[in-house]
């Protein structure tokens, strides 16, 4: 494998080309992929990580997971952009996705069975960050499978693909990991194992052609710039894109990555009760999302637009987040889950890729740029805990951080609404 500069144009046989069989390996492998990646990472933040601080480090359990997640994105962010660009470049006979996504299974599989065995909040914060940096090498060139293979017209379809992935993996998470509160070790040495296999997956069911023969232009500080560094010319809906998703990710992550506290310490249940709530909601939110998320892409597709689904489910993420600080009792959680997670994160989830599909400054730059974008997500879900825990410090409790996050989630609508350049 060799990293050089990008000819630009995608490598792998348009959708045109593929044969029946070509196209269900792809949709497999993207769903398989998605899962692959997102359960254990949202397995290890929302529950397993809570569960270890809480023993052994009760006292300081909320300003760690804050801790965790301020450094854990700036660790994200540079790694987006880092293996984004990485895999923009480089030429092998694997193609210019693939060497980065195995390369971050295996690593981050190594990284998580090192986690298991911490014994201190200094061994967790370390583990956790490197373990960010790897997983990223994952992420990054994965996005960018779909602008590489697919065409405009369908690209809603497959982003709903990724979408289905994406929330089994989630809700799946959840189910797996709450029968780990208990052992969060055992915890994450599954997770360990699942994401091996996360970037192999792709390279053997829907492998990449060899770009190894590509021309390669000669360095240049230009050619640097636009590989390494934010887009700068022709990026204003890009940004808003992006801003509108970390904040909807941000807004959903400030509840689910405190639902264990918030069962025990604002809901009054203890750990068993609290683990089989987080089962409930989890199972809730897999069916409505893949219901919704099944639907909304193709209706994308069929429609020709994105952005009203987007700013839709954005909204609908709001009202669902009102309901636990309405009524605050366990059952309004599993409400939640049913709106927010579930309708408005299956909707989001499947249209809001296709929507960062269409607003990319420079598609020769597209897991960089898509890595970027991806960072809004992976920031999203660091920086909710860093939001509630501030909520917390400030109230003295939980209650206060669903109308906050709402207003998150309704100031992301405001922002998705002002792109112009994508219907």
């Amino acid at each position: 494998m060799s990293t050089t500069l990008p000819a630009g144009g995608a490598t792998a046989p348009s959708p045109a080309t593929l044969t029946r069989g070509g196209h269900a390996r792809l949709v497999t492998a993207l769903v398989l992929g998605a899962v692959l990646w997102i359960g254990p990472y949202v397995a290890s933040i929302t529950v397993l990580l809570p569960a270890r601080l809480d023993q052994i480090a009760p006292d300081s359990k909320v300003q760690v997971v804050a801790t965790l997640s301020i450094v854990g994105s700036v660790v994200a962010l540079l790694a987006n952009i880092l293996f984004g660009a990485l895999s923009d470049l480089t030429r092998s006979r694997l193609g210019k996705r693939t060497p980065w996504m195995v390369l971050g299974s295996v690593t981050t599989c190594l990284l998580l069975l090192l986690l298991s065995r911490a014994e201190s909040v200094t061994a967790l914060v370390v583990t956790w960050c490197v373990c960010q940096l790897f997983l990223n090498a994952i992420v990054a060139p994965l996005v960018a499978v779909i602008p590489d293979r697919v065409p405009e017209r369908q690209r809603g379809t497959y982003s709903a693909v990724y979408g289905v992935g994406m929330m089994v993996g989630m809700a799946g998470a959840n189910v797996v990991a709450s029968r780990f509160v208990t052992d969060p070790a055992t915890g994450f040495r599954l997770m360990g194992f699942a994401i091996l296999l996360a970037g192999p997956v792709l390279a053997l069911l829907a492998p990449d052609r060899s770009n190894a023969g590509e021309p390669r232009p000669a360095f240049s500080r230009a050619v640097l710039l636009d590989n390494f560094s934010f887009p700068r010319r022709g990026a204003r809906d890009f940004y808003l894109a992006m801003s509108g998703k970390l904040l909807f990710v941000l807004a959903m992550f400030s509840i689910t990555g405190y639902q264990l506290y918030i069962f025990t310490d604002h809901l009054g249940m203890d750990a068993d009760g609290a683990g089989g709530m987080i089962a409930t909601m989890a199972l809730v939110q897999l069916v409505l999302s893949l219901v919704c998320g099944a639907v909304a892409g193709p209706v994308s597709d069929r429609l020709g637009r994105r952005k009203v689904l987007v700013v839709g489910a954005t909204v609908l993420m709001a009202v669902g987040l009102l309901v636990p600080f309405v009524w605050p009792v366990p059952a309004a959680m599993i409400v939640f889950a049913a709106i927010s997670l579930g309708v408005a994160s299956g909707v989001f989830n499947s249209v809001d890729q296709a929507l960062n599909y269409d607003v990319l400054p420079n598609p020769e730059a597209a897991a960089k740029d898509l890595g970027i974008l991806n960072m809004a997500n992976t920031g999203g879900q660091i920086l909710g805990p860093v939001l509630m825990g501030a909520v917390v410090g400030v109230t003295g409790g939980y209650g206060a951080g669903f109308p906050v996050a709402a207003v998150v989630a309704l100031v992301g609508a405001v922002l998705i609404l002002r792109i112009r350049s994508a219907r």
